[in-house]
């Protein structure tokens, strides 16, 4: 006969006891020159507005200007209270994943849900030795997780283990 008993809450695991891994060190300064190259392409698109013979009032230019600017500060500022709070942990049977500064997030995702896990890069991330590692759930796109900010080594690393915990077969080059 099936039986389900109930498990006391105390015996479950707490969050409290997960040793986090931090995010690779140089991600807050990777985050915030991508922020500067996008705040400089949209100060870029202003000033050839403003070069330009249109007949726009010259208040429409400073409150531009006061946006790029003000924008462009504030992204260049969230970094470095964003990447702090996030983290990650590999735990026996699966990988859990913390994120949010207002609203905090803590994603668990058991190896036996994985069904493909792959490392991705931008050049600015391979400038950095950075790499993203996304696990693919069976099910719903939901569940899918992503990990951006990790050392391209330790990214591949994960993904190699991971892989070999859900199970799938590995063909090394």
């Amino acid at each position: 006969m099936f039986e389900n008993p109930e498990i006391p809450l105390a015996d479950l695991p707490s969050i409290d006891n997960i040793q986090w891994q931090k995010l690779d060190a140089r991600y807050v300064r990777r985050l915030q020159i991508e922020a500067l190259i996008v705040t400089a392409m949209i100060a870029v698109g202003v000033l050839v507005l403003q070069l330009l013979p249109l007949p726009v009032d010259r208040r429409v230019f400073i409150g531009s200007w006061l946006l790029v600017t003000s924008s462009g500060l504030f992204s260049i500022a969230w970094p470095l209270l964003a990447v702090p709070r996030k983290g990650y942990a590999i735990r026996d049977k699966d990988v859990v994943y913390r994120s949010g500064v207002f609203w905090r997030t803590v994603t668990a995702v058991p190896f036996n849900r994985v069904q493909h896990v792959e490392t991705t890069s931008t050049p600015l991330d391979r400038r950095f030795r950075q790499a993203a590692l996304q696990l693919f759930t069976a099910g719903s796109s939901g569940g899918d997780l992503k990990i951006e900010g990790m050392p391209a080594d330790v990214a591949e690393s994960l993904r190699l283990y991971i892989l070999e915990k859900a199970g799938a077969t590995i063909e090394q080059p």
